[in-house]
């Protein structure tokens, strides 16, 4: 009977678990990369996930939201966040230091099918905060290199402070095994030296076979529409496009029905999205 209550506490979808924050890193001025720790060593060891899920984050006395995953499943122990400030969870998130502690629950979501996606070439595409779900992706098809064929990414922000993790950008420069393909819109002083302008600039770049590829796609919604009709031009499938859009999640268990398109939940058969899915699914960027 014990056992029994231990294992339903363990798996109750709406219990969060105590965490403490391990370490953070900032990252832009509002957005901060948080290494997190289950208080619970079993549960710190055994907890699994996929690329491109969720986590639901609390904080006592404040609330909850969803919060992507930014680091592979394949590096147990502690789960990156990269969290920036958009909101009163966030802020407080922000407000709390070094061992503090908190509430989470999870994983949600469907995560990117990699099992399908290996022995092709995958390119990612990012843009501004975009890049947390897709660090996830990365670093697993990095951590399992001899499954994927080429791997690229693209990524834009506004401006060089703007960057997600950008000694590890500047890593993967070094490395003959990635192409890394980065893009600023603004260098009022001329100091950047690569690309300047959106990341679609960066599509003439590209020498890629787009029948055995799949694109993981991340960003703000402006930038869907573009992104998209470069893929599609270049002969891209509509089932190869993958979107993460999680933009209208909340409770992470279709509970709140706050993120339901039609007759899909986004925190439940999302937040990754083929292309062919979101135009079937109205108002869904």
């Amino acid at each position: 009977m014990i056992q029994f209550a231990q294992k339903a506490l363990f798996y109750n979808p709406y219990l969060p678990h105590p965490c403490r924050i391990v370490a953070s890193t900032p990252q832009t001025e509002d957005t901060m990369l948080f290494k997190v720790r289950f208080e619970d060593d079993k549960l710190a060891e055994e907890f699994i996930h996929k690329p491109g899920q969720f986590v639901q984050v609390s904080v006592m006395g404040t609330g909850e939201c969803p919060i992507s995953i930014a680091s592979p499943p394949t590096r147990h122990g502690t789960v990156d966040l990269c969290i920036r400030k958009a909101g009163r969870v966030t802020e407080a998130f922000h407000a709390m230091g070094q061992n503090a502690l908190f509430g989470m629950r999870g994983p949600y979501g469907n995560g990117y099918p990699v099992d399908v996606m290996e022995g092709n070439n995958l390119l990612i595409i990012a843009g501004g905060i975009g890049m947390a779900p897709l660090r996830s992706l990365l670093l697993y098809a990095l951590d399992h290199r001899s499954k994927f064929k080429d791997i690229i990414l693209m990524y834009g922000a506004r401006n060089r402070e703007d960057f997600l993790f950008v000694g590890e950008l500047l890593s993967l420069q070094g490395r003959k095994d990635v192409k890394t393909l980065l893009a600023v819109e603004h260098d009022p002083d001329g100091a950047w030296e690569g690309e300047v302008g959106f990341v679609t600039d960066l599509f003439h770049k590209l020498d890629i076979n787009a029948n055995n590829t799949y694109a993981a796609v991340c960003g703000p919604p402006v930038m869907y529409k573009f992104v998209i009709n470069n893929l599609l031009d270049m002969g891209f499938s509509k089932g190869n496009i993958l979107m993460s859009l999680e933009r209208k999640m909340k409770c992470g268990i279709g509970k709140c029905v706050h993120c339901s398109v039609g007759f899909k939940y986004t925190c439940l058969d999302g937040p990754i999205f083929t292309y062919w899915d979101a135009i079937n699914m109205r108002e869904i960027i």
